[in-house]
C-alpha cells in the first residue's frame, strides 16, 4: 500500500542488528517472514513503508511482496529501531532500571520518553492526551504561544511557592477588568446592540435606512474578510507567553484550535509538522479506528445470510456451517498444539479438501420420490 498514514510496526533484531543499517517491519511481516526472530515492538508510527525483505536485509527475501524497491526513502528513523528509547537511550523494559516509571510518546517525533526525563511532571494519565518532547517544543517554538493558553499544566514540584506557604494574590484593578471585558468581546458585543438600538429608534426615512443598509453591509463584509485573513497565531504572541526547556502536555482536540491560515500551513509545511492539523493523525484516532473495524467484524455474517432464506434453505446452510466449523477447529486445533503459524497455503489446502470431502458425500447420497 505504500506508506501507510498509520500502522503498527517492529524492529527485527536478528536481521538488522546494531550496527546495520536500521529497518521496519509492518505486522504481516512480523509474522510471516520474522516468525522465529527476535523482534522490537515499535507501537505505531506514521507514514511508513514496510522495509522487509528490502536492500538494508543482505539474506532475507520478502514472503509477501518479493519485488520491493532497494530503500524507502520517505522513511524516518531513530534509536527506536535499536530498541533503545527516551534522552537516555535505554531498552523497554530496562533490566537494570529499578525506578517505576511510566514511558510516554512524542507525537511529533515518535519517539518514547520515560515521565521522569521530560524536563516537568507529567499531569495524571487521565488528564492530558498527546505529550510534545523539549526538542520538539525547540523544534515547534510556535508550540510556546499555544501552550499558555491550551496545554495541560504539569504537576507542581513539592517546592513550590504554595508548598512553602507564599501565596501570591494579584486583583484585577478597573481597568484590566476592561480590557478583559474588551478582549472577550463582551464590550463590542453592547456596543453592537446599542447601534441596533440607535437605528431603530431613529426616524424612518428612505434615505435614512438605505444609508444604514449600505452602512451595515460594509461592516459585515469587513468582519469576515478580517475572518480568512485572522491568524490565531499572531494573536497569541502579540501576549506575554513563557518558554521553557520542558516538554509540553495536551487535552484532546488541541490541534482543532491551530491556526490554518495561509502563513501558518506555509511555517507548518517547512517544519513537516502538517499532520499536527490533522485530528485523524492521532494515537486514539488510530485506536478508535480498530475498535469500529473489530465491531464490524464481529458482526456475524451466517445471521445476515439467515434472514433471506426460507426455512428449508435455513436449515441446509446451518448443517453445513456446523460441518465447517467443527473440521476447521480440529485442522486448526493441530497448528496450535505444534506452535507453528497458519499460512495461506494452509487454509487453502484445508478448503480443497473440505470441498472434496463434500462432493464424494453428495455422490452417495441417493434420492427417493414418495
Amino acid at each position: 500500500q505504500g506508506a501507510v498514514k498509520r500502522q503498527a510496526l517492529y524492529a527485527c533484531s536478528t536481521c538488522t542488528p546494531p550496527g546495520a543499517e536500521p529497518a521496519g517491519i509492518c505486522l504481516a511481516c512480523s509474522y510471516e517472514c520474522h516468525g522465529t526472530h527476535r523482534l522490537f515492538e515499535l507501537y505505531t508510527k506514521r507514514n511508513f513503508r514496510c522495509d522487509c525483505g528490502n536492500s538494508k536485509f543482505k539474506n532475507l527475501q520478502c514472503k509477501l511482496l518479493p519485488e520491493k524497491g532497494k530503500v524507502n526513502s520517505g522513511n524516518k528513523y531513530n534509536d527506536n529501531f535499536y530498541g533503545l528509547y527516551c534522552t537516555c537511550k535505554r531498552p523497554y523494559p530496562d533490566p537494570e532500571d529499578e525506578i517505576p516509571d511510566e514511558m510516554i510518546q512524542c507525537i511529533v517525533c515518535e519517539d518514547w520518553f520515560h515521565g521522569r526525563h521530560l524536563g516537568a511532571i507529567p499531569p495524571e494519565s487521565g488528564d492530558f492526551h498527546e505529550m510534545v518532547c523539549q526538542a520538539c517544543m525547540n523544534h515547534c517554538h510556535f508550540l510556546w504561544a499555544y501552550a499558555s493558553q491550551l496545554a495541560v499544566p504539569p504537576l507542581t514540584k513539592p517546592n513550590s511557592l504554595e508548598d512553602e506557604g507564599i501565596v501570591l494574590k494579584v486583583e484585577e484593578s478597573e481597568e484590566q477588568r476592561k480590557e478583559i471585558k474588551k478582549e472577550s468581546g463582551v464590550e463590542h458585543q453592547d456596543t453592537k446592540e446599542e447601534k441596533q438600538l440607535e437605528q431603530f429608534n431613529e426616524p424612518s426615512t428612505s434615505s435614512g435606512y438605505c444609508s444604514k443598509f449600505l452602512q451595515n453591509f460594509a461592516v459585515e463584509i469587513a468582519e469576515t474578510t478580517s475572518e480568512f485573513s485572522f491568524c490565531k497565531l499572531k494573536e497569541l504572541q502579540s501576549k506575554p507567553f513563557v518558554k521553557k526547556d520542558t516538554a509540553t502536555f495536551w487535552p484532546s482536540n488541541w490541534r482543532s484550535k491551530l491556526c490554518t491560515c495561509e502563513d501558518c500551513l506555509k511555517m507548518y509545511s517547512e517544519l513537516e509538522v502538517q499532520f499536527l492539523t490533522d485530528e485523524c493523525d492521532t494515537v486514539l484516532a488510530y485506536e478508535n479506528k480498530g475498535t469500529s473495524d473489530q465491531e464490524t467484524e464481529r458482526r456475524d455474517p451466517l445471521m445476515d445470510t439467515l434472514n433471506s432464506m426460507n426455512r428449508v434453505q435455513q436449515v441446509e446452510l446451518i448443517c453445513e456451517y456446523n460441518d465447517l466449523k467443527t473440521e476447521l477447529t480440529d485442522y486448526l486445533r493441530r497448528f496450535a498444539d505444534e506452535g507453528t503459524v497458519v499460512k495461506r497455503e494452509d487454509i487453502q489446502n484445508f478448503f480443497e479438501e473440505f470441498q472434496s470431502r463434500k462432493r464424494r458425500r453428495t455422490n452417495r447420497m441417493q434420492y427417493y420420490c414418495s
